[in-house]
């Protein structure tokens, strides 16, 4: 079985590690600059955060529907960062201006540029490789790995940039990064992609490009993959619910609960830097799980994906009791509390996040498959939506009950997807 991985691969990897660092840069600053320069209190600041990042995952729908039927992948790829880039900046505006209506202009050209991106991007990475490629699995880990370099290295720069030095230069510097990424697809695509992303799926090639494929009815066998994409969405949501707590309550307990003063010296950090241990987290154990993926696969051991999920959600349940666990102390807690909880859901987003993304290009129908990716994203929308209302209660429950709550959740999933996996897997026809 072939290993090496297309070279196209590493190209999406550099333009995702940008894109990522525009928009994780904006998010790890999103609710303290609420707090801080608008004055608003916990409860708004995190509805407002769940309504952004909830339809950073709706509008992919219609970004991978215009790829699908119109434009391509690539086309919809460059409109997404100009427009990404135009909300950043419009965001460096508003500590000059203190205008609302521009801070809620730069997240809605943000939304839209993101909509038109995020489900393209992941939609080529799957066209590099055939549809049963067992190298697709360890693929898109590797391209996470790419994700989470950008997740890592936002905080730092953009976080620490808001925090201690001003607002709006935090928004700059997450501008700036997508137009690097920009730059590099513009410079790229031809040679790392050839014509892939090029033509609307609902085309067949270019020289019948008049000839639709939608005219094709999906088979028996088509619908029930689509089905299990759309119940594997379920569980999606339930990880993501409590996920998503990172960029809320749990920078607040950071912020508010956490000692975050560095060894041997008297500075304290930003707290929008905890968002990068994630991150390192992804990038240390990455390429240890995308080994594990292959080694399994050339043994024809590796675990379905049903089976990974839950895995991932028993992890993430792991993280949450050790940050409720920490929430029972009556004082101020160390960094490593904090530190152990983003490493278990960490592991947990590792047999999940890469893994959901492989599985909707493994089982979606060919002429669907930007649109299925950007369905897959409605879970995600859901998922935000639903933490940034949970988040909102942050203030108004104990500390250790309201993460408890995040553990029984994810349990929860855990089992009855647990109970289920058989049935799921049927519907996959085979697809691992």
């Amino acid at each position: 079985m072939q290993t090496k991985h297309p070279k196209g691969l590493y190209f999406l990897f550099a333009i995702e590690v940008w894109e990522r660092f525009s928009f994780y840069g904006m998010l790890a600053l999103l609710v303290l600059f609420m707090k801080g320069f608008f004055h608003w209190d916990t409860k708004k600041a995190t509805d407002i955060y769940g309504w952004y990042i909830g339809l950073s995952f709706l509008t992919p729908v219609i970004g991978g529907y215009l790829a699908d039927k119109f434009f391509g992948q690539n086309k919809c790829i460059i409109a997404g960062a100009l427009l990404m880039a135009v909300g950043q900046f419009i965001l460096f505006s508003v500590p000059y201006t203190s205008s609302i209506t521009a801070f809620y202009t730069g997240i809605a050209f943000l939304i839209a540029g993101v909509g038109l991106l995020k489900a393209n991007i992941s939609t080529l990475v799957g066209n590099l490789y055939h549809k049963d490629d067992p190298r697709k699995d360890a693929g898109f880990t590797i391209f996470y790995m790419g994700i989470n370099i950008g997740v890592g290295i936002a905080p730092l720069i953009c976080g620490y940039l808001g925090e201690k030095v001003n607002w709006q230069w935090g928004f700059f510097a997450a501008g700036v990064g997508i137009l690097i990424g920009l730059l590099t697809f513009l410079l790229g695509k031809k040679k790392y992609l050839g014509d892939i992303g090029e033509i609307p799926a609902a085309y067949k090639s270019k020289e019948k490009a008049a000839k639709h494929i939608k005219d094709e009815p999906l088979t028996k066998a088509e619908r029930q993959k689509s089905i299990a994409i759309l119940i594997m969405g379920i569980f999606v949501i339930f990880f993501w619910f409590a996920f998503k707590q990172n960029g809320a309550s749990l920078t607040l307990f950071a912020k508010e609960t956490t000692r975050r003063i560095l060894p041997f010296t008297n500075w304290e950090f930003p707290a929008t830097w905890f968002l990068s241990t994630n991150a390192i987290f992804i990038l240390l154990f990455g390429p240890v799980f995308s080994k594990i993926w292959i080694k399994l696969a050339t043994k024809q051991k590796e675990p379905s994906t049903p089976a990974k999920f839950v895995w991932g959600l028993m992890l993430l349940a792991g993280g949450f009791v050790i940050i409720s666990l920490a929430a029972s102390q009556e004082k101020t807690v160390g960094i490593w509390w904090l530190t152990g909880t983003y490493l278990f859901m960490t592991l947990g987003e590792l047999c999940i996040s890469p893994v959901g993304l492989s599985l909707v290009t493994k089982l979606s129908p060919v002429k669907y498959l930007s649109t299925l990716m950007g369905v897959w994203f409605i879970a995600n929308f859901i998922s935000n939506r639903l933490a940034g209302v949970y988040a909102g209660l942050y203030d108004k429950m104990a500390h250790t009950n309201f993460f408890a709550i995040l553990v029984a959740t994810s349990v929860f999933a855990a089992l009855t997807l647990f109970i289920f996996k058989k049935y799921i897997k049927r519907l996959m026809h085979g697809v691992h």
